[in-house]
C-alpha cells in the first residue's frame, strides 16, 4: 500500500456485505457460488472483528454494510434488516447499515419505513436482477416516494451480475434489470431521492456516465470491479467530468480492499482526485460531513 492519504483512516467503502453465511450461503445460495467461481473467491466465512481489522490495516476507517431480501424471486431467505440494524450497533464507529426490502413482497412499503423509523437504518440496497423487477415500472412507485419522503439514499445495482454466471439459464436472472437507464426514470421522477448506482454498469457504462452527468440525484461507485478492468472512458470520468459524484466501493467480500487500492493506486490519479474518490463524494452523499 502506497496511498499516502489513507494514512488517518478516512476512506469509506460504500459496498459491503457480510462476510458470515447469512449473506454467502443463506441469501447467496447456489447463485452466490457462481459468483464466487467466477470472482476465483471460496466461500469461507470470517468474523466482523477480522473484516474491521482487514479494513483498518490498509486505512481504511467505515464501510456501509448493504442488507439483502431477494426472497420472493430466488427463494433464499434475506438478510435480515434487524441483523443488519444489530451488527451495525455492535460495530457504530466502522459499519454504516443499509436496509433491503423486496419490492415483490407485500409489505414492502412498511418495511422500508420500519427500517428507518424503528431501525435507525441510513439507506437502502437493491438488487434488481437477483430481485427481479424492473425498478422503472409505475408498480413500485410508492415504494420509491416513500424513500423519499424518508429522505434517505438510496443503492441501486448497475450492469450485470456474476450471480448465477456460467449456470445454465443464469438461474433464471434477468440481467436487463440491471440496465441503468431503467435507473434514469426513478430518478427523473424523484429528483429529492439520492442514488448510487453501485459498479461500472459494465456492458452500459456511457448509458451510466450520461445519467450521472444528467441527472444531479444520481452517483455512482467502482465496486464490484478490479482498477485494472474497469472501462477506461469510466477511469477518465471520475477523475474530470464526474470527480464530484464517483465513490470508492469493494463488494466486499467478493473483492478485498488491499488489493483494490493497490490497483487503484496504479491509476496515478492527483491527491485531489484520490480524497474526493476515497471518502469526500461518500461523506456528502452519506451526510457525515
Amino acid at each position: 500500500m502506497s496511498i499516502d492519504v489513507l494514512d488517518d483512516r478516512q476512506a469509506i467503502d460504500t459496498h459491503a456485505h457480510q462476510p458470515t453465511s447469512e449473506f454467502l450461503h443463506d441469501a447467496g445460495g447456489q447463485m452466490m457460488k457462481d459468483a464466487a467461481r467466477r470472482f476465483g473467491s471460496e466461500m469461507e466465512t470470517w468474523s466482523y472483528e477480522e473484516m474491521i481489522a482487514e479494513y483498518h490495516e490498509v486505512g481504511i476507517g467505515r464501510a456501509v454494510l448493504l442488507g439483502w431480501d431477494a426472497e420472493t424471486n430466488t427463494g433464499n431467505p434475506p438478510v435480515p434488516n434487524d441483523y443488519v440494524a444489530e451488527v451495525r450497533d455492535s460495530h457504530d464507529d466502522f459499519f454504516i447499515g443499509f436496509g433491503s426490502v423486496d419490492p415483490l413482497k407485500d409489505d414492502c412499503v412498511e418495511e422500508a419505513r420500519r427500517c428507518v423509523e424503528d431501525l435507525d437504518l441510513s439507506g437502502f440496497k437493491f438488487q434488481q436482477i437477483a430481485q427481479g423487477f424492473d425498478p422503472s415500472d409505475a408498480e413500485y412507485e410508492p415504494l420509491w416516494e416513500t424513500i423519499e419522503e424518508l429522505g434517505v439514499p438510496v443503492v441501486f445495482h448497475g450492469g450485470n451480475s456474476t450471480l448465477g454466471a456460467c449456470a445454465p439459464g443464469g438461474r433464471g436472472l434477468h440481467i436487463k434489470y440491471g440496465n441503468p437507464m431503467l435507473i434514469d426514470d426513478v430518478a427523473a421522477r424523484h429528483p429529492d431521492l439520492q442514488i448510487l448506482i453501485a459498479h461500472p454498469a459494465y456492458p452500459w457504462e456511457k448509458e451510466q456516465l450520461a445519467i450521472c452527468q444528467q441527472k444531479g440525484n444520481v452517483y455512482m461507485d467502482l465496486s464490484g470491479w478490479m482498477p485494472r478492468y474497469i472501462d477506461d472512458q469510466v477511469l477518465h470520468y471520475a477523475k474530470t467530468l464526474l470527480k464530484d459524484k464517483v465513490m470508492f466501493g469493494t463488494d466486499y467480500p467478493m473483492l478485498r480492499p488491499e488489493p483494490w487500492l493497490e490497483q487503484f493506486d496504479e491509476l496515478g490519479y492527483s491527491e485531489e482526485i484520490q480524497r474526493k474518490i476515497l471518502w469526500e463524494n461518500a461523506e456528502q452523499f452519506l451526510g457525515l460531513s
